[in-house]
């Protein structure tokens, strides 16, 4: 293969790249978000310099359903959201991540910084509830339940209308990932921290309901490192949206 081929591939494999080109696209990708009060010095622990805590000593749990995903597929991920601030902006730290494909692990963590590891996450609905769970090497790690549908989200009681605004304005808030890439003597090669927005977004639906989060510790998926304290709630939401490029928020080697 001559090295104009080789410099137009999406990714290695040469023989059959992991992942195309993007931007990507998701069709009806299905968010549950379970948000709670943890310990202040493990959430300052977990965000890397020079993200800072935003004071709210929330954590954001995440399930999310990708049944139709361009370049991907049908998966599912898990994994803890940091609330955070960059130089006074509010941004989310993904801190962890685990999902069962794996074109969008290989994809997620070479270009974007995503923390993705294999495991096997389901959501689904059970009877009543909204269900999570995660296990990771054969062991439990996160279960997570909520009240099904209780309360509309997008219903605008004074205009008696769909209103999905509200839900769409946290999806495009400015996330974060700290990308680090090992040179081939072990160094590393890249370290940054990369930010992203979700663009082309469509709220097809959403809702709020109680919300229960139990977190297991284990070595190789320590979600329960960020201990839950207290339930805020949890919600649940349906929408179609576009993952573009990233761009580089802060680069730990610039200076060496």
């Amino acid at each position: 293969m001559e090295m104009t081929d080789i410099l137009k591939l999406p990714s290695m494999p040469l023989a059959s790249p992991s992942y195309p080109f993007g931007p990507y696209r998701f069709i009806n990708r299905e968010y549950f978000i379970v948000t709670y009060e943890s310990d202040a010095q493990a959430i300052r622990e977990a965000l890397p310099e020079p993200l800072e805590p935003d004071g709210s000593n929330t954590v954001l749990y995440e399930f999310i359903r990708m049944p139709d995903s361009s370049g991907f597929g049908d998966y599912t991920e898990t994994g803890i959201v940091i609330p955070a601030l960059y130089k006074g902006e509010h941004v989310n730290f993904t801190a962890q991540m685990y999902l069962d494909c794996e074109p969008p692990i290989s994809c997620g963590r070479e270009v974007w910084g995503f923390p993705k590891k294999f495991a096997h996450p389901v959501l689904q609905v059970a009877q009543d509830t909204l269900t999570g769970r995660i296990e990771y090497a054969g062991q439990p790690v996160a279960i997570a339940t909520m009240g099904y549908k209780h309360e509309n989200l997008t219903y605008n009681t004074a205009t008696g209308m769909s209103d999905p605004s509200a839900i769409e304005k946290k999806m495009a808030k400015t996330s974060v990932n700290l990308k680090l890439i090992p040179d081939v003597d072990g160094s590393l090669a890249i370290a940054q921290l990369v930010a992203y927005h979700l663009t082309d977004i469509q709220v097809k639906g959403a809702w709020a309901g109680p919300a229960r989060l139990h977190l297991i510790p284990h070595v190789n998926a320590p979600v329960a490192d960020l201990p839950v304290k207290k339930v805020i709630g949890g919600t649940h939401f349906i929408a179609d949206l576009t993952l573009p490029y990233g761009r580089v928020l802060h680069d730990y080697l610039a200076g060496k």
